[in-house]
């Protein structure tokens, strides 16, 4: 790391985010945030993004000082149902059940706080994904071969799901996998990273 940049912190255990801010080739710490995702009453999706982005990097900060901390959260809507990761198979195949032939939104937020300049910034990405028109067959094959339990919406789009849509729209292409990479390069830069 060039001398005088911050420390780079990740408040996510997510392997997705993991993945995706590796390919900053920027040194970074990754933080497990311990923060409640529950929804509040009448909370809206961006709100609830937005909320919990910078409740996970509030988290972290806390433990580390004078570093730039990334938290990050994403929601995907159907309609006016939020799907969380579905955990079980069956879940899993409901929700791809009922996301058939459906547009969904994806709200990916992001909250970076730089702790040397006692900045903070926000943002969400909205990604919408048009379902294909999916068979049984298909949504019970896919979800067999990929397992993605763990994925909001149920599936992932970096590897097989990219097969279950008609289009994906998108001002970022790396929201849709769980970090908005293009916004927070430059949030990073902002924040006195060396990018690229």
């Amino acid at each position: 790391m060039p001398q005088g940049s911050p420390r780079l912190v990740l408040a996510s255990t997510s392997k997705y985010r993991r993945a995706l801010l590796d390919r900053l080739l920027v040194p970074f710490t990754v933080n497990g945030p311990m923060v409640d995702e529950t929804a509040q009453p009448g909370e809206d999706p961006i709100a609830l993004v937005h909320r919990l982005s910078k409740a996970k990097a509030q988290a972290v900060a806390e433990r580390f000082p004078d570093c730039v901390i990334v938290g990050s959260d994403q929601i995907a809507v159907n309609g006016r149902t939020i799907l969380g990761k579905p955990g079980t198979a069956d879940r899993c195949i409901q929700q791809l059940t009922d996301a058939s032939g459906q547009r969904v939104a994806f709200h990916t937020g992001v909250h970076v706080i730089d702790l040397r300049n006692r900045r903070h910034e926000a943002h969400v990405d909205t990604t919408t994904v048009q379902f294909r028109t999916l068979s049984a067959e298909e949504i019970r094959r896919y979800v067999e071969r990929e397992n993605p339990l763990d994925c909001a919406g149920g599936f992932k789009v970096e590897a097989l799901g990219i097969t279950l849509f008609e289009r994906v729209d998108s001002q970022d292409p790396t929201a849709l996998t769980g970090l908005p990479l293009i916004w927070l390069s430059a949030a990073l830069r902002r924040a006195g990273l060396l990018l690229p």
